[in-house]
C-alpha cells in the first residue's frame, strides 16, 4: 500500500515538474538575478560588477529626482484607484440590466484595456498634437480656440494629460470584473430587501458593494499593479517623462537607468523598490478584503 503511495506521488510530481520549471526558470531565477545586480554597479554589458552592497538603494532615496517620480507614482495610483474604479462600477451596474445592444457596449467600453500600451500612447499623442491634434480642433470648433496649446509640451498640463489616458484604457478592466460580480448575487437577496422597505440606494449599499467585496480586491490589486508597472508604455510613448521630469515614473526611471544611463544595478534597485512598495500596499488590503470570506 506504501509502495502504491509512494508511485503516485512520484507521479504527480512528474505532472507538475514541467510546471515547475518554466515557473523557476522564467519567474524565480529573474527575480534572483535581479536581486543580486541590484547589489552591485554593473553597466549591464561588463563581465565583472563591483559589489557595492545596498548603495544604489541609497543613492535612490538621496536623488532629488526619485522624489518627483514617486509623487508623480502616488499621484498616479490615487487617480487610479478612485475614477476608473468608480466609473467601472457604474458602468457595471447600468450594462448589467437588459438594455438592448448592452453586448456591444460591453465590447466599446472594454476594447481599450486591451489595446498595447504603445498604441494607446500614440493614438492619444496624435489626439493632444498641437498643430493638427483632434482635441485642440474640438476647442477651435466650438469657440474655445483660447485654450488651445501644447498638452504634451508643458509641465501644468503634461501630466494631467497622461492620467486622461491612463484612466480612458482602465476603466474596462474594472467595470468587467464587477459585471461578473453583479451577476453572481443572487436576484432573492434584492427581493427580499425590497419586501423589507429597502429602496434601490439602501439595496446598492448594504447588498451591491458588499457582495462585490471580492471583486474590490482584485479589481484594486490590479490598479495598484498597473500604476507602477503597466503605465510604463504609455508614458513611454507619449512624453519619455518629459517635459523636464513632470512625467517621471518609476517603471520609465528604472528604463532609463538600466538601458539609456548604463547602470543597470541601479535600475535594478528601482525595480525592486517597485515591488517592494506593490507588496506593502497590497498583500496587508488583500488580506483585510478576504478575511471572513
Amino acid at each position: 500500500m506504501d509502495f502504491k503511495k509512494g508511485n503516485m506521488s512520484l507521479k504527480r510530481l512528474l505532472f507538475i515538474l514541467p510546471a515547475l520549471l518554466i515557473y523557476l526558470v522564467f519567474m524565480v531565477y529573474p527575480m534572483v538575478r535581479s536581486l543580486i545586480i541590484s547589489l552591485h554597479k554593473w553597466d549591464g554589458l561588463s563581465p565583472e560588477m563591483d559589489f557595492i552592497g545596498i548603495k544604489n538603494y541609497i543613492d535612490f532615496f538621496k536623488d532629488p529626482v526619485s522624489y518627483t517620480v514617486l509623487k508623480n507614482n502616488l499621484l498616479l495610483m490615487i487617480v487610479l484607484l478612485i475614477v476608473p474604479v468608480i466609473l467601472g462600477l457604474v458602468l457595471a451596474v447600468a450594462l448589467n440590466k437588459k438594455l438592448p445592444g448592452r453586448i456591444v457596449y460591453r465590447t466599446i467600453y472594454y476594447s481599450p484595456y486591451v489595446l498595447p500600451m504603445v498604441a494607446v500612447g500614440l493614438i492619444w499623442s496624435w489626439i493632444y498634437d498641437p498643430m493638427f491634434g483632434a482635441l485642440n480642433s474640438i476647442l477651435k470648433s466650438v469657440g474655445l480656440g483660447q485654450y488651445v496649446q501644447g498638452w504634451l509640451g508643458q509641465p501644468s498640463t503634461a501630466f494631467p494629460a497622461i492620467l486622461v489616458t491612463i484612466i480612458w484604457r482602465s476603466v474596462g478592466m474594472p467595470m468587467l470584473l464587477f459585471l461578473a460580480g453583479l451577476q453572481d448575487i443572487s436576484p432573492q437577496l434584492y427581493e427580499s430587501a425590497e419586501i423589507d422597505g429597502a429602496n434601490k440606494f439602501q439595496q446598492f449599499i448594504y447588498i451591491t458593494i458588499p457582495q462585490l467585496k471580492q471583486s474590490f480586491a482584485i479589481v484594486i490589486s490590479l490598479l495598484i499593479v498597473g500604476s507602477l508597472k503597466q503605465a510604463f508604455g504609455i508614458v513611454y510613448a507619449m512624453t519619455w517623462g518629459g517635459p523636464g521630469r513632470s512625467t517621471q515614473i518609476l517603471s520609465v526611471w528604472m528604463y532609463f537607468n538600466t538601458f539609456l544611463y548604463e547602470k543597470a544595478g541601479y535600475g535594478s534597485a528601482i525595480a525592486w523598490i517597485m515591488t517592494i512598495i506593490a507588496m506593502l500596499i497590497i498583500i496587508p488590503y488583500i488580506r483585510i478584503m478576504t478575511k471572513n470570506t
